[in-house]
């Protein structure tokens, strides 16, 4: 959800809005390729929940493919069309999914993974956001030499 992060990936975004999927949660139980015990971003099937998120509105259709790299696909994530209902419509959007043989419960994230989805402040509606703020993310060590 950070714009300057999807600048970083290459990606040609004419414009960005809310989004929110029904019956999908979010949860931190993806492995990163980089840590086994570090845990990225998933959208898993949760009847009663809601996933809210940005909504990229890219130049070509073909640009979501910049990001299937970053996002490991489609090993680590499969990129899937799913129908997100925005302020005036629903439309089809990609979504990244993990794949089951990364999901691991007992993985968290670090704090600044966390603060890469807190930079959609302005997508989220306030309980939303207060709620990705408190997910209990991993603990880092400081080691002294």
């Amino acid at each position: 959800m950070n714009y300057e992060r999807m600048m970083a990936r290459g990606l040609h975004v004419l414009s960005a809005s809310s989004g929110q999927l029904d019956g999908f949660g979010l949860r931190f139980n993806k492995r990163s390729r980089r840590d086994a015990t570090f845990a990225c971003a998933n959208v898993i099937y949760a009847p009663g929940e809601r996933v809210e998120g940005v909504l990229y509105h890219l130049a070509t259709p073909s640009e979501i493919i910049k990001l299937d790299p970053h996002e490991g696909t489609p090993y680590m994530y499969s990129r899937e069309l799913f129908w997100i209902q925005t302020l005036s419509s629903r439309i089809p959007a990609w979504t990244y999914i993990a794949n089951p043989a990364v999901i691991d419960d007992g993985a968290r994230p670090e704090r600044w993974y966390v603060e890469h989805l807190l930079a959609g402040k302005e997508y989220l509606s306030a309980e939303y956001w207060h709620r990705i703020d408190q997910t209990p993310c991993k603990e880092t060590v400081d080691v002294i030499w």
